[in-house]
């Protein structure tokens, strides 16, 4: 007997996040409603005991058991392949969609076919708004300061958006809650896997965007967005890994001249933040953290930018010989 196409193919990409993706994959059931969904969860090796409780207490899930961290763009490609829904949902593990909210953006792609990606308005625990959409990163956003960006230009730099009618299209949109339409993938391809971990949601919105799909953020579709539940405890590492994925899409959206720019305006503001952190530490614990999050950056751009060794993608040497779960 042939099995019906699935209306969505959830995508959930886990690491050590063992309570927050079971609370995620309890949501699936309310947030889709009558939908008919296929579950993914990619596991990038584990080790507190995520891909058992998957195993024991989610049966239906298709999980896929990978050795070591392979990134989150490649593990969620890993699941793509096989997907064989009419719409693909990438969901953090940390994410906790309210009812229904799959069940909207659904809607939303289907009433508008010139969408090509839907993402939800992502809240705090505290059901305040949270960040879920941005501009595409420019030397405008990385080297100036946002606030001001958002009070000269308040409709490009908006970022949330209280319940509203109608869709409200975004240069790019925040990958915690992120639904593609199959036929737009299918046309512009998969996630890029030289980004491991930051803007490869931002990379694949860009090139949505050049092929004529319009990308939305869909303040009815409401999830809960519990941030930093993988890279939150390794804080000087993910934000050295923002920086590699930064280098990566500058270099390939804005040519090598504006990386250029991009990496001395970056380090000159990081030395006066490390000596305005530095001196603030004397007095406030929590600017001797920034200290020393700041002098780690520092070390990894004088040490000539590494992409692995620094950030959270792991060295050659720590990858097993053979991983069944890899690609």
């Amino acid at each position: 007997m042939v099995e019906p196409v699935p209306d969505v193919s959830v995508v959930i990409v886990n690491w050590n996040t063992r309570p927050l993706l079971a609370d995620c994959l309890a949501s699936l059931p309310p947030a889709a409603g009558p939908l008919h969904l296929e579950t993914w969860v990619v596991d990038n090796g584990s080790t507190d005991g995520s891909q058992a409780m998957v195993t024991q207490r989610f049966p239906e899930v298709h999980l896929i058991a990978n050795e070591w961290n392979q990134g989150f763009a490649a593990a969620n490609n890993q699941a793509l392949r096989q997907a064989r829904g009419r719409f693909f949902l990438l969901l953090n593990s940390d994410a906790r969609p309210e009812p229904g909210a799959i069940e909207r953006l659904v809607q939303t792609l289907e009433d508008r076919p010139d969408i090509g990606i839907a993402a939800a308005q992502l809240l705090n625990a505290d059901g305040s708004l949270q960040n879920s959409a941005a501009a595409g990163p420019s030397l405008a956003t990385e080297l100036l300061n946002k606030s001001l960006l958002r009070r000269l230009n308040p409709r490009r730099y908006a970022t949330r958006f209280p319940p509203q009618a109608e869709p409200v299209e975004v240069e790019s949109v925040i990958g915690a809650c992120l639904m593609a339409r199959a036929a737009m993938v299918e046309r512009i391809g998969l996630l890029d896997e030289g980004f491991f971990f930051f803007l490869e949601e931002t990379d694949w919105c860009r090139r949505a965007r050049q092929a004529g799909w319009k990308v939305v953020c869909e303040p009815r579709a409401r999830v809960f967005h519990l941030q930093g539940g993988s890279a939150g405890a390794v804080r000087a590492e993910a934000r050295i890994e923002y920086w590699i994925s930064r280098r990566r899409f500058f270099r390939k959206h804005h040519g090598r001249a504006a990386c250029t720019f991009l990496n001395t305006g970056l380090l000159l503001r990081l030395g006066c933040n490390l000596a305005a952190n530095t001196l603030a530490g004397l007095v406030y614990p929590r600017a001797r953290c920034k200290a020393r999050v700041s002098a780690r950056l520092l070390r990894w751009y004088l040490a000539g930018a590494p992409a692995t060794g620094w950030g959270l993608q792991p060295t050659p040497a720590e990858i097993p010989a053979h991983d069944p779960g890899a690609p």
